[in-house]
């Protein structure tokens, strides 16, 4: 069959529709020679038609093809010299997914043919494949972009009062009996109305998505009955995963997933994606070629000195080289892409320091910062850092440039140790409580840069860190010998479930003092999916390919208690902004009274040998509503109540003595983590005593009294 074709043009990079046919770009420096390759279905074996692209202009070879139209299948061939020992590994005989492909038609069906080089050969990745591999990749598709968004309006939450939620796409839903089961586990789940009733009764601002972009589960895995559940192994940095649509895999998946932002906008809720740039799904030189590989592997990937291997930042087997200009577009395209075509409103990119990486080191200011720091569509969306990886000087929490916020490791950890009854100075539970002005106040950062979180996806989930001393991952099929084994977790004398009943006690309100002191605490807070209903993995810390009852949320067995009780905190704090702060406290007077004070049990405040030198067992601090200094967005001078909140993680009761008048003639009581309930009952007078159990933190409340502006009660 001869089909006509056209120069076309370079920009945009992809394939592009018109009225009347598509225009397809590819970037490939060092080829020789590239086909553009039709496929009629994904079943095809062999395309029905192969084009060769004369046409090349800055080493992007372009075509245009009439009369084609949205749905087509399609992939590369592409032509050059196979010398893996100076980083070329060009192989026509493997199809190749288009890297700016909009959809995927589905997942790999794992064969020998998808690998570059003969894997049967003692010569391994140096050797090279006659084998085609077209009927075992899935094809690029071309899209139709139009949609109806309705006049769809980013919620644009300001970062104080967001409160984000991290959830996987079919992990959240595939349980959920009041969703439709043939939806289940999909986009359209994920915007089912009982899934948004329930987000908006928890109070939840933002959906942090675990990967969706289209991603690669690894052969090992596949082959053990296993899959990469996370999805952190990307291959489509533009392409919805097609294992998310429940409508089909040819195109259908781009309109469910912009459906679903659509819904979760109308319900104010925003939405975020995890991403991965910094590594592909192809892994080391043994890895397969499916893409970037074999389109221009020494123009994607970094290469070490022998340019057969990789540098390997990730743990993955390689790094994407963001020092390079075709690279760095790459990723600005797809996340412009994202943030204009699919209407998402924030990024939480993995593995952040890869991306900061100049040739070796960790540079702050790198060409990826710079970038985005000018760019006037992705500056404005939340860009969130998990800021570190596996190389040397990869920690970098609390060093990354203005407007990210960052996952705060250090919180996390400092938070943990607290309430399991570690060694933890005073002074570093203040500053992780406040907001961690010692990571970010330097930088001119605001305390919203803090993304404060006790438990993530990768690690024990809330239930089990108060149940396991011991990671449980024998599932995995890596003899336990996966993930971190240092997990600052109690189990409280019984490892696993227990029906001892003190036990028992003991770890439920563990959970209600985690949740309290997250939302209680200066920043952004994040909560995993799952932690509000007591979900439990049996003790598995890295369930990243458990795509099963492991790693589903159980909605028959939720702690309906437990979710009451979040729920309550989550919308206690969105009412009351002391707990919000825009801007830093500054310990100073304000009308008299400091807008912050920390005390001891015997009323006395802290001074600076308590810092110095004692163990955080049991503190309290007053916040003074009247002392935000900020204005909320309609430009209204922004005051709140006044609140003393005592920690106690002694497993003993502690008498504290209130404060004098000078902060309030009188307190009520209004969170006790002893209970199930968030509570409004005991009022206690300036100066008198109140017990704190064991293990608890107790939250009382004195109102502002509006008509006495001078008076500091």
């Amino acid at each position: 069959m001869k089909v006509n074709s056209f120069p076309g043009k370079p920009y945009p990079l992809g394939a592009t529709p018109d009225s009347k046919g598509v225009n397809f770009a590819i970037y490939a420096s060092n080829a020789t020679k590239v086909e553009l390759c039709l496929f009629k279905t994904d079943d095809d074996e062999i395309e029905f038609i192969k084009i060769d692209i004369p046409e090349h202009t800055h080493h992007i070879w372009h075509t245009y093809i009439p009369h084609l139209k949205a749905g087509q299948l399609y992939g590369y061939r592409v032509y050059g010299p196979y010398e893996p020992e100076n980083g070329l590994r060009f192989n026509p005989n493997k199809l190749l997914i288009d890297p700016y492909a909009k959809a995927i038609s589905g997942i790999i069906d794992w064969h020998d043919s998808l690998f570059g080089y003969d894997v049967t050969s003692n010569e391994k990745d140096l050797s090279f494949s006659i084998t085609d591999s077209a009927p075992f990749i899935p094809k690029s598709v071309v899209i139709n972009p139009k949609f109806d968004w309705e006049g769809d309006c980013p919620p644009c939450i300001s970062y104080h009062n967001t409160i984000i939620y991290e959830a996987h796409i079919k992990g959240f839903t595939k349980l959920h009996p009041g969703i439709p089961e043939e939806i289940r586990g999909s986009y359209a789940a994920m915007s089912h109305p009982v899934t948004i009733q329930y987000l908006k009764k928890l109070g939840i601002t933002a959906v942090e998505l675990m990967p969706i972009q289209h991603f690669v589960a690894d052969r090992h895995l596949v082959e053990q009955g296993l899959t990469n559940y996370w999805g952190y192994n990307t291959i489509g940095y533009f392409a919805p995963d097609a294992r998310y649509a429940s409508s089909g895999k040819c195109g259908e998946q781009v309109n469910e997933f912009k459906q679903m932002v659509k819904e979760l906008h109308k319900a104010g809720i925003e939405v975020i994606l995890d991403v991965v740039y910094n590594h592909t799904a192809e892994g080391n030189q043994l890895g397969p070629t499916l893409s970037f590989r074999g389109i221009d592997n020494a123009g994607y990937y970094r290469l070490t000195e022998d340019k057969r291997y990789y540098m390997d930042y990730t743990g993955t087997g390689n790094t994407l080289n963001a020092y390079l200009p075709n690279v760095l577009r790459l990723f600005m395209d797809s996340l412009r892409y994202w943030i204009t075509e699919m209407h998402v409103d924030g990024f939480r990119f993995d593995l952040a320091s890869t991306l900061a990486r100049g040739l070796h080191e960790v540079d702050r200011l790198g060409a990826f910062f710079d970038i985005i720091h000018q760019d006037p569509i992705i500056s404005q969306v939340k860009l969130i850092a998990e800021p570190w990886d596996i190389g040397e000087g990869g920690y970098q929490v609390g060093k990354f440039p203005q407007g990210w916020g960052e996952w705060n490791g250090k919180y996390r950890d400092c938070v943990r140790d607290y309430w399991r009854g570690e060694h933890s100075t005073l002074a570093e539970f203040a500053q992780r409580l406040t907001g961690s002005a010692d990571l970010y106040k330097d930088d001119f950062r605001n305390p919203t840069a803090s993304i404060n979180f006790i438990t993530a996806h990768d690690g024990f989930t809330l239930n089990d860190l108060v149940t396991y001393n011991e990671k449980h991952n024998y599932a995995n099929g890596e003899n336990n010998n996966d993930g971190e084994s240092h997990n600052r977790s109690c189990n409280y004398g019984v490892e696993g479930s227990t029906d001892d009943e003190n036990v028992n006690q003991i770890r439920e309100q563990q959970k209600r003092n985690f949740i309290t002191t997250l939302f209680l605490s200066q920043g952004v807070p994040m909560l995993v999916a799952g932690d509000e209903m007591s979900r439990t993995q049996g003790g598995n810390n890295n369930a990243y390919c458990q795509d099963n009852e492991i790693s589903w949320l159980d909605w028959e067995n939720a702690d309906q208690e437990l979710i009451d009780f979040t729920s309550k905190l989550i919308h206690f704090r969105r009412k009351h902004p002391a707990f919000s702060r825009k801007r830093w406290f500054r310990g100073a007077p304000i009308r008299g009274v400091e807008d912050i004070a920390w005390f001891l049990p015997e009323g006395d405040q802290l001074g600076e040998h308590h810092w110095n030198n004692d163990f955080a067992k049991s503190l309290a601090v007053f916040i003074n509503g009247r002392a935000l200094r900020t204005r909320n967005e309609v430009g209204e001078a922004m005051i709140d109540d006044g609140f003393y909140v005592i920690f106690n993680s002694h497993w003993e009761p502690v008498k504290y003595q209130l404060p004098a008048e000078l902060y309030a003639k009188s307190w009520t009581k209004i969170i006790d983590t002893t209970g199930h309930q968030v509570v409004d009952e005991d009022t206690y007078a300036a100066g008198s005593q109140i017990t704190v159990g064991g293990r608890s933190v107790v939250v009382l409340h004195h109102p502002v009294i509006y008509n006495q502006p001078n008076d500091s009660n």
